[in-house]
């Protein structure tokens, strides 16, 4: 019986991905298209991916897939064939990182989902099948110059945060559930001028446009590929790249740069930076911004307590983790959002 499950420590895993002599290519792909028994296509694509050496996270619904992984450099071309040759896939864009080290993935985990962006919609007459028209790099950079387009980042705040479109505008918020009825809301008074969507790799904006064309809006657009796909091509092709900064991604690099821009700042001291990372106390482990010379003074922890905290006996740190739901700790100086620390009430901002 084929192991459809990975059984060695996440610890192990990670120090074996480190030892690898040869580059891996990490990639991001998605596709909306009807899969009729999804734990039989995970377990089938598990089986397939794990002989190729295949890291990353995958997620399966009856609605399709989306995937972050990462391959050997040498079995990039197998990889490809092999996706593209599954039914339902022909044409099958891959994102090629932008900025990669190859160390974004050490596991292969691939779930079964409701859905595989989480959306909110139970309206049974929503149909993905009409969904915005695909802008490319130029089409986007030309309709853009329009004085009467809009453009829509469909990312969460702390991505918006570190890097975006010019003259984009952000739905503040931090779930795409929330964000798909409070762009409608914003753009309520907009329904027949031209409204570009974009995303990360594509996924979450060809919904969202699907969205909004079933909400009423006229002329809905997205960005082929995402900011990815977007930055690759302005490269190749030698176009003004419109995106600043850096783009933020879902693996352990936590951001890829896209230009030398530095639109954020520390979340601690205030200066420019634009370098995501957790919390270095276990029992905290929330992602925020630091600068090099807070991360030296911290040793990579988001406040003094924390700091404190993690030169605490292992056992007595482990003692006032117990019962803590760290939930997606996520730092939104908009908001205020900042969850509680051990011994901290709730409400009460670090």
């Amino acid at each position: 019986m084929a192991l459809l499950h990975n059984r060695v420590s996440q610890k192990e895993l990670k120090e074996l991905l480190y030892q690898e002599k040869e580059p891996r290519t990490t990639i991001s792909l998605y596709r909306y298209f009807p899969i009729a028994d999804p734990q039989q296509f995970r377990d089938e694509l598990y089986i397939a991916l794990r002989e190729m050496k295949v890291f990353g996270r995958i997620y399966i619904a009856t609605e399709g897939i989306n995937a972050q992984i990462s391959v050997p450099q040498s079995g990039y071309e197998g990889l490809a064939q092999y996706l593209r040759g599954l039914a339902g896939w022909e044409g099958l864009r891959l994102n090629v990182a932008v900025d990669d080290d190859g160390k974004s993935f050490w596991v292969l985990k691939i779930k079964v989902r409701d859905k595989i962006v989480a959306d909110g919609i139970d309206d049974t007459t929503f149909n993905m099948r009409n969904k915005g028209k695909y802008v490319d790099a130029a089409q986007f950079n030309q309709l853009t110059e329009d004085p009467g387009t809009i453009v829509i980042d469909m990312r969460n705040h702390y991505e918006y945060e570190v890097g975006h479109f010019d003259k984009a505008l952000e739905v503040p918020s931090d779930t795409f559930r929330e964000q798909l009825p409070m762009s409608a809301e914003m753009l309520k008074d907009h329904k027949d001028k031209n409204i570009i969507m974009y995303c990360t790799g594509g996924i979450r904006c060809e919904k969202a446009s699907a969205y909004l064309l079933h909400k009423g809006f006229a002329n809905v657009f997205h960005l082929e590929g995402g900011i990815i796909h977007y930055a690759n091509t302005v490269k190749e092709k030698g176009l003004e790249n419109k995106f600043k900064g850096k783009n933020f991604v879902f693996d352990d690099r936590l951001g890829e740069r896209i230009t030398d821009d530095i639109i954020a700042c520390c979340h601690q001291c205030g200066q420019p930076a634009d370098t995501h990372t957790n919390c270095r106390n276990e029992g905290c482990h929330l992602l925020f911004i630091q600068c090099e010379a807070c991360a030296a003074k911290y040793e990579g922890c988001c406040s003094a307590e924390c700091h404190e905290t993690i030169h605490l006996p292992i056992e007595e740190q482990k003692e006032m983790r117990k019962g803590i739901d760290k939930g997606q700790g996520i730092f939104n100086k908009s908001k205020a959002r900042l969850r509680p620390r051990p011994g901290q009430n709730p409400g009460e901002e670090g």
